[in-house]
């Protein structure tokens, strides 16, 4: 998994509460195993009209969202199925942070898991978040040691993040690289039961 430690990257919104997985990647994309070539299909429904031309009102579709890699959604964002399809297709996409004001548990882990950071702030905070990026169309830089979110030298925001996943992320791990280091471990203990 990719590093992550201070990381600039331009913001949108996507003004919408309860955005369910199915509306992230839609079902009839789920037909492949593969992590990759789900970006191209993300929102599809919002973002395309049927015969494939985007939709000029979707907001990821507006100019000055063009590549946007953090995205800052509603209430309840990720819920629905617990498709890891979802965090997959974000991450295609583009996208190395969310925030929300709340999170689905299952599509919060599937985030995490996948090297994307969900961070959860509150309701107020993200309102304002959202209005000085309106007003001030800066690119946000998420410093994951410190917990904070900035805009240039301005703190605008403090993040909670359990330090299991904060040390994951730093690292780069996934939880299969965690588990190799104790590899030499394993095998003696392994040894030892086996004798």
């Amino acid at each position: 998994m990719e590093k992550m430690t201070v990381y600039t990257g331009k913001p949108v919104i996507l003004e919408r509460d309860h955005v369910d997985t199915d509306q992230i990647i839609p079902k009839q994309f789920l037909k492949r195993i593969e992590r990759t070539g789900f970006g191209r299909y993300v929102f599809f429904d919002w973002r395309f009209h049927a015969d494939g031309t985007e939709r000029d009102d979707f907001e990821l579709n507006q100019p000055e969202a063009k590549g946007a890699t953090i995205l800052l959604a509603g209430e309840n964002f990720g819920c629905g199925s617990s498709r890891e399809h979802a965090p997959w297709a974000l991450g295609d996409y583009g996208f190395k942070v969310i925030l929300a004001s709340s999170f689905a548990d299952i599509f919060h882990q599937n985030c995490l898991q996948n090297g994307i950071l969900p961070i959860t702030l509150e309701k107020e905070t993200l309102a304002s978040l959202k209005e000085f990026i309106r007003k001030t169309p800066l690119d946000l830089t998420v410093d994951l040691p410190n917990q904070e979110l900035r805009a240039q030298e301005n703190v605008l925001a403090r993040f909670d993040i359990h330090p299991y996943w904060k040390n994951m992320l730093i690292n780069g791990w996934d939880e299969i690289e965690l588990t190799l280091q104790y590899n030499e471990e394993i095998n003696q203990y392994e040894q030892r039961i086996l004798a």
